[in-house]
């Protein structure tokens, strides 16, 4: 049994593959409080979702710390596997039923959370669900305040409101973190592994080690790494640009795998024969490969972009 789920951000459209039964949850606590409780009995084998700008985290979320098989998945690539089977309509009902026919056709790889992660998530919702009740409760007694003797008592629920509001922006921010850079957020990992030459362990090093990937231009991203070529000048002296600093782990990873791009992908590897065609050291024409593989990464997370065979990647340059 696979299931899908379409995301809104009033509610949770879930479809069974096998059975063709489709339901709507309500996209708040109780809703995905319920959603869970349901699947739970119902025991799939997996469950895709596709990312949304935000409105799937607590479903994620609550998916994951019950050790459900959930997968975030690229919408592109489902909204292409609708179009492939002749799908053009588009509904929150058929969007779900795609979704479980995308897990059932593609079968992405269900990677399971930690149980520390997993405890750790149940806790930040947990905590989630007591500042809602906080909050929905003094907002009660907000509403039974009448009359203008009574200002100090609105003052004060007001400002305790206030807190509970930050709080609880604080709690998503956190739920929002670690669901992200959890082994179910597929979706930028996908991203990273469709360029030939970038493998799973360079992947998780890019989600791990440089969470500025796709937030940043080429020229920080290119420093931060620390494949930028630096000056080094004075006065009228113009001295060898080099690369040094950034970050160790991240730099290795990129080298591997822009050692293996400089053989197999056919945009870094035409890059690179130009450069030593151009009389360039092999040692500076990897480094420059690195330098603009890593740009065609960032240019990926930052657009959603996936890669293909004919991508030229011209809007790279930002």
């Amino acid at each position: 049994m696979v299931i899908g789920i379409d995301v809104a951000k009033a509610e949770l459209v879930s479809a069974v593959r096998s059975s063709g039964e489709t339901w709507t949850s309500p996209n708040d606590e109780p809703g995905v409080r319920a959603l869970v409780q349901r699947l739970e009995r119902l025991a799939p084998e997996l469950i895709v979702l596709e990312a949304t700008g935000g409105y799937e985290v607590v479903c994620v979320a609550a998916l994951a710390a019950a050790t459900l098989p959930v997968v975030v998945v690229n919408p592109r690539q489902v909204r292409d596997l609708a179009k492939a089977t002749g799908q053009l309509a588009k509904t929150d009902r058929i969007d779900a039923g795609i979704l479980a026919l995308f897990a059932e056709r593609v079968q992405p790889a269900v990677r399971v959370i930690p149980d520390p992660a997993a405890r750790e998530l149940d806790a930040l919702l947990t905590r989630r669900r007591q500042l809602l009740e906080m909050r929905q409760a003094e907002a009660n007694r907000l509403g039974m305040v009448i009359g203008r003797h009574q200002y100090g008592v609105r003052k004060s629920l007001k400002k305790h409101l206030a807190f509970l509001d930050r709080e609880l922006a604080m709690t998503d921010s956190d739920l929002d973190g670690m669901v992200r850079q959890s082994p179910v957020w597929r979706e930028r990992d996908d991203l990273l592994q469709s360029v030939p030459g970038v493998g799973p362990v360079v992947a998780r090093t890019l989600l791990a080690e440089l969470p500025e990937l796709g937030h940043l231009n080429r020229r920080a991203i290119a420093k931060l790494v620390g494949v930028a070529p630096l000056n080094r000048d004075s006065g009228l002296w113009r001295g060898q640009r080099s690369v040094h600093g950034g970050r160790k782990t991240v730099r290795a990873a990129i080298y591997m795998a822009a050692l293996v791009a400089s053989r197999h992908n056919h945009i870094i590897k035409a890059f690179y024969r130009r450069l030593l065609a151009l009389g360039k050291p092999k040692k500076v024409a990897l480094v420059a490969c690195m330098r603009k593989l890593l740009t065609i990464l960032n240019h990926m997370l930052r657009t959603g972009q996936r890669w293909t065979p004919d991508a030229q990647h011209a809007p790279i340059a930002s």
